[in-house]
């Protein structure tokens, strides 16, 4: 799927609104993502903190489980944002989270432009990997 100048707007502003609805009572830094489906659904996430900080939520956690509700599929593009609307770049184990559920060739913006997720996570673990020591 092509992803247009259209669609990354969309993206975004759906990123923006999720982070506006975040629960960060103790970080005090909300993060919203909104991503594409190969079939054209916007799905979005935003973290939910908890007391205990191990078992809080990230956005791109909700994100995928919207995906995933909503009729699964591949995203396609993803866009992660702060407090201020600006880009942010997603942690290492989102940046695993969004490889098995956009592939190596799904499309991320980033603070230094629009990227793959390949580009940010070279040489990933995926699906293909667990095979490769089995008996």
């Amino acid at each position: 799927m092509e992803v247009t100048d259209a669609d990354w707007e969309r993206v975004r502003v759906t990123a923006v609104e999720a982070m506006e609805r975040a629960y960060a009572p103790y970080s005090h830094f909300p993060v919203g993502v909104a991503g594409l489906a190969d079939d054209g659904r916007l799905v979005s996430g935003c973290n939910v903190e908890n007391a205990s900080y191990a078992v809080g939520l990230c956005a791109e956690c909700g994100l995928v489980s919207d995906l995933v509700r909503t009729g699964g599929g591949l995203l396609v593009a993803v866009w992660c944002v702060d407090a201020r609307g600006e880009t942010l770049m997603p942690c290492g184990r989102c940046r695993q989270l969004l490889w098995e559920h956009g592939g190596p060739q799904c499309r991320i913006q980033t603070p230094e432009g629009e990227l793959t997720i390949a580009d940010i996570l070279p040489q990933a673990f995926g699906a293909q990997d667990l095979t490769k020591g089995a008996p």
